[in-house]
Parts: C-alpha cells; structure tokens; sequence
C-alpha cells in the first residue's frame, strides 16, 4: 500500500483545508514546489495533488504549478484532480508528465467523459468520490448528490479507470481518523482498487487499513492519502511507508 502525501493548491500556496471549506484552510507553504521536494526526501513514491481554485471554478487554475512540480521530479508519480471537466485538461496534464488524472465532478453529472477520457488516455485516469454521510459531493465539495459512492462505482467497472480516491469530506482534515468501515466496505464492492482519503491521523489508521488490505475481501485497497497528519507532524511520513512495505503480501 502506498502512503501519498498531499498538496493542496490555493492561490499557489500549499494549503490544508477542514472539511472541504476554502474559508477554513491553513497555509503550509508559499513554495509547493519545495514541499514536494520535501515529501520525496521523506520517501514518497506517489503525490496526491488538488488544485483547490480550479474545482470551484470548474477548470484548470494551478496547473503551471503542477507542471513545474512533474519538471522537478520526474521519477515521482503525481496524480492530480481540480476541475478537470474536459479531454483539453486531462491533454495539458498528460502532456506535462502527470501519471494519473482524477475526475470528481465530471464523473458524476457526466458518466459518458469517464469512458471517453479512458479511451483517449488509458492508464491514466482515477475517479475521485468525495462523499458526506455515503453521498457524493461535488464542485469542490460544495453541492451534495443524492448518489451514493457503491451506486457510482458499479457505473465504472471495465472502462479503465486506474483506482477510485474515496474521500469521507467529514473526517477531511480533522484528524479525527480515517472511516475505514466506509472505505472497506466500498472495497469489497468495488471491482476497481480503492486509495482511501480523508483523516489519516496517525499511524494507527495505517495499520488498520492495512489490516484490511490482508483480510480476503479487502485487498482492494492499494494507498492512503495523507495531509495535515504529516504537515503537523502527527503522522511520519518514511515509518508510515515502511511499515507497508515490511508487512506486504
């Protein structure tokens, strides 16, 4: 399982917010391009990257910092969501080196752009569900779907997509834990692997979800994003990653 650190884009700072809310963020970093170097000295091997600006303006706002992010390090996987809502955007991102686009919006109020977006880059695409209380959010969190996220899912299978990011937005920068029924629970129905997000505290919630990944029915789960946790210090990044890889398998 990988542990994924992430960089929240607000108006080219790095940034942590609380329960999705842009009025309630905490400003990490003026230098994101600096902070992902930091998370790659502390040995990470994928980076989870939102442009927060650009999912509630439905379109690409960060993406120069993004771009500059995959220059600086071009052995590092970068996934990144935040309005993307076009094949234009999911181009740009590819075109720069990014591993994996993610599509939250689109993905829900459009299905049919999954599928084209899985024909025109295969092997590029992941779906973010960001849900509260099991139903699915969109525009930055901002409007809540009467879709649930096992409901979406089933919508997915055999198009392509790469994993899906399920994200409890209540636990979001809380650290209050990750809800690992929730995320199990989606696992053991979803044909495509799951990276969990959302209130990865400590390194106990890293353990746990690994102890779901062993368990028969869980193995689905393939990574843990982690923010505020390890910007504050309550969750170390290198002994988070270690310890999943001493207990694979």
């Amino acid at each position: 399982m990988l542990v994924i650190p992430a960089i929240d884009l607000k108006d080219g700072q790095c940034v942590r917010l609380r329960q999705g809310k842009m009025e309630e963020s905490t400003v990490f970093s003026d230098n994101p391009i600096e902070m992902a170097g930091h998370w790659v000295e502390q040995g990470a091997q994928r980076l989870h990257v939102v442009d927060l600006n650009g999912a509630f303006a439905g379109t690409l706002v960060n993406s120069d910092i993004v771009a500059s992010i995959v220059k600086n390090f071009p052995n590092l996987e970068v996934q990144v969501g935040g309005g993307i809502r076009t094949l234009e955007g999911i181009k740009f991102y590819v075109d720069v080196g990014v591993s994996f686009v993610i599509i939250g919006t689109a993905a829900l109020k459009n299905p049919d752009f999954v599928r084209e977006a899985c024909q025109a880059y295969e092997g590029k695409v992941i779906v973010g569900l960001d849900t509260i209380d099991g139903k699915v959010a969109t525009e930055g969190w901002s409007d809540v779907s009467d879709t649930s996220a096992i409901e979406l899912v089933g919508k997915f299978a055999g198009l392509g997509v790469q994993a899906i990011v399920y994200t409890d937005i209540v636990r979001d920068g809380m650290m209050q834990g990750c809800n690992i029924d929730a995320t199990v629970e989606l696992a053991r129905r979803s044909p495509i692997p799951i990276i969990a997000s959302g209130g990865v505290a400590k390194l106990a919630d890293i353990v746990d979800l690994k102890a779901a990944i062993n368990s028969e029915v869980s193995a689905n789960i393939v990574g843990a994003i982690t923010g505020r946790a390890i910007y504050e210090g309550k969750l170390d990044l290198r002994t988070a990653q270690e310890y999943c890889d001493s207990e694979a398998g």
